[in-house]
């Protein structure tokens, strides 16, 4: 992997927004505990609420949603998350909706973030689940035009509530990365938030390969993080907004 650009400034404010409760932290985990704990104001999105992530025959939808609403909650207090916002879609029923695009519109136009993170809608060299493509292409039209211009959603824009440009947006999952953040000293909290995710760990077997989610993040960041000054990393495609 060549040299990336480090990203080394925090922002006062970031938001992440992500499909199903467990994919913030799996993308972005050690970089969102970083920055809380330089004191960014982070807000995590989860789209759906995660009613369809189990594989067992007598799962019942509202008792998995539930579930997983609160292992969120549980893994967000750890990294420091100051907001968790749930939007409690139907897990695989996302679409690129003018009503879908609005509710992101809207949150970034209330929490005003300098920078955001989302799913990378661009991969083309493994599967990617419809709701992390959706989610992606929703995010980045929200902000850029939707968000930033006054004709965009007019009827928002009420109660002081303005427009708002974001700086820039962080792609987890690239293909291409071109940045990277400093998470060394962070990737426990990152493993342990995911830990969190209980419903889902044997799901998340097949993605660590067998390996304990603090093996499997340490040996991931570092393979990312050797090539500079730094042990672990997390990288993104870095993305900035025009006008």
């Amino acid at each position: 992997m060549p040299k990336l650009t480090v990203l080394e400034s925090v922002p006062a404010r970031a938001m992440a927004v992500c499909a199903h409760p467990d994919d913030a932290e799996i993308g972005a985990g050690a970089t969102l505990a970083k920055w809380a704990d330089a004191g960014c104001a982070v807000t995590l999105v989860v789209c759906t609420d995660g009613g369809a992530g189990s594989a067992s025959p007598d799962a019942q939808h509202q008792t998995v949603a539930q579930t997983r609403l609160r292992e969120q909650q549980a893994a967000a207090n750890i990294l420091g998350v100051r907001d968790v916002v749930t939007l409690g879609l139907p897990d695989g029923g996302l679409s690129d909706t003018p009503e879908f695009r609005g509710e992101i519109v809207r949150l970034i136009r209330q929490y005003r973030p300098e920078t955001m993170l989302t799913h990378d809608p661009h991969v083309t060299r493994t599967f990617l689940h419809r709701d992390h493509r959706v989610v992606g292409t929703v995010v980045q039209d929200a902000i850029y035009p939707f968000a930033r211009d006054w004709l965009h959603y007019p009827e928002q824009l009420t109660g002081g509530v303005t427009p708002h440009k974001v700086n820039d947006l962080l792609l987890w999952d690239a293909e291409e990365p071109d940045s990277i953040v400093d998470i060394s000293g962070f990737v426990g909290l990152q493993a342990a938030a995911l830990a969190e995710h209980r419903s889902q760990l044997e799901g998340l077997a097949s993605l660590t390969e067998g390996r304990n989610l603090h093996e499997w993040l340490i040996n991931r960041s570092a393979g990312v993080g050797h090539e500079h000054p730094f042990d672990y990393g997390e990288t993104f495609r870095q993305m900035v907004a025009s006008g």
